[in-house]
């Protein structure tokens, strides 16, 4: 059938034909029939519709170029992220550090509480204890290395002269000259530059510890002033239907971190207390450094009572070889005894986490971050199992 030629031509669009509104015939005669024919003609496609740009064409979202752009993008974002927690890792593990701290304290700030004591009391009594630890332990072993230090420095030509006079050193300077080969490398210009690059290097690494600790000590007392604000966010982010048992969940987590840092400084007080006895019976110098280095290495997991031993017994050698090896001696039975007495007893009531989690936790914790790591693995192990044992376990076997 032929078309019509008084019927305009379809308007083609990404979507297909435009479709017009349809208007009434012009009757001669009827002004309001002409003016409305002239208003359709006159005015933009879709404008009568209530569409004043036209209809939208197809939509993009299965356009192959928007999906590559918008993935590019999702992979760059992600990088980005990536980097920016890379960069701010030593800030991020401050932050961890003070509130693992904070978590530990707070159950001496419970205790003072049940003592009738107010909050704010507690904490700045157990804050000012925690000052007074680091105050103690610098005025301990600050002198002494400073002794030392002078001392080696006064006697060091002594200690030159008697290499000079052992036979093994004499024949090594005579066919090798490396006492010649000491004297000008001292001499030079490049033992100066690189001494004092060390010198800067050392008060570098003194500055930046002295400054980590004191951001660790204004964190600590922040988390630990507002912990259970912290904790009532943290909660109110979990559903309401489940927020209940989040919480016990919760709690009962921080009480086993609680735990495992009270429990874990009991046994360190112990070991020093101990290690500052038989030292004093001993002889040894400097006892109360020395207990001090092995109550703060005890807190390391597993190496960390070996590293405060072995300081405590190089000393011994220093005085004589017999106090060393009764040094020696001493350490190995008391390891054996607060690894099977004195450990299991003060932690059974606080973190209950079999040994192989507890040596994997510890690994994994220190090969990721270092000391801390391995500080923080046990008491997040002990939370992961908590939640296999009370989330995941019942509900698999539901399934």
């Amino acid at each position: 059938m032929p078309a019509d030629p008084a019927e305009p031509e379809p308007i083609l669009t990404s979507a297909g034909p435009l479709v017009l509104p349809d208007t009434p015939p012009a009757v001669p005669g009827d002004s309001a029939g002409a003016a409305a024919a002239s208003a359709s003609t006159t005015a933009p496609p879709g404008a009568a519709s209530g569409l004043p740009f036209g209809r939208p064409g197809r939509a993009m979202s299965n356009n192959p170029f928007v999906f590559g752009f918008t993935a590019a993008l999702g992979v760059l974002t992600a990088w980005w992220l990536v980097q920016a927690v890379a960069s701010a890792s030593s800030v991020l593990i401050l932050i961890i550090v003070s509130l693992f701290l904070a978590i530990g304290l707070n159950p001496a700030v419970e205790v003072l509480q049940r003592w009738n004591v107010p909050r704010v009391g507690a904490i700045t009594i157990v804050f000012l204890g925690v000052i007074l630890v680091f105050v103690g332990f610098g005025l301990a072993v600050v002198p002494p290395l400073t002794t030392q230090s002078t001392q080696f420095v006064d006697q060091l030509p002594q200690y030159v002269q008697e290499l000079q006079n052992n036979p093994m050193i004499r024949d090594l300077d005579q066919r090798f000259q490396l006492l010649e080969k000491l004297q000008q490398y001292v001499t030079s210009g490049d033992f100066g530059t690189q001494m004092f690059g060390g010198v800067l290097g050392i008060g570098s690494v003194l500055i930046g510890a002295v400054f980590n600790s004191l951001t660790v000590l204004v964190l600590t007392l922040y988390f630990l002033g507002s912990l259970k604000s912290l904790k009532k966010m943290a909660y109110r982010l979990v559903p309401r239907s489940r927020r209940t048992r989040a919480t016990l969940l919760g709690d009962q987590i921080i009480d086993s971190i609680g735990g495992y840092v009270a429990g874990n400084l009991i046994i360190s007080l112990i070991a020093g207390v101990t290690t500052f006895f038989f030292l004093s019976i001993m002889q040894v110098p400097y006892a109360l450094a020395l207990a001090l280095i092995v109550a703060l290495t005890d807190l390391i997991p597993l190496v960390g009572a070996f590293i405060g031993a072995g300081v405590a017994s190089l000393v011994g050698f220093f005085v004589s070889p017999t106090v060393g090896i009764v040094c020696l001696v001493f350490f190995t039975i008391y390891q054996q005894i607060e690894n099977y007495w004195i450990a299991p007893a003060v932690m059974k009531s606080s973190v209950d986490v079999p040994p192989l989690a507890t040596i994997v936790g510890a690994l994994l914790g220190g090969a990721l971050l270092g000391v801390v790591g391995a500080l923080l693995g046990i008491p997040l192990v002990a939370a992961i199992l908590l939640i296999l044992r009370e989330v995941v376990l019942p509900r698999q076997e539901r399934a």
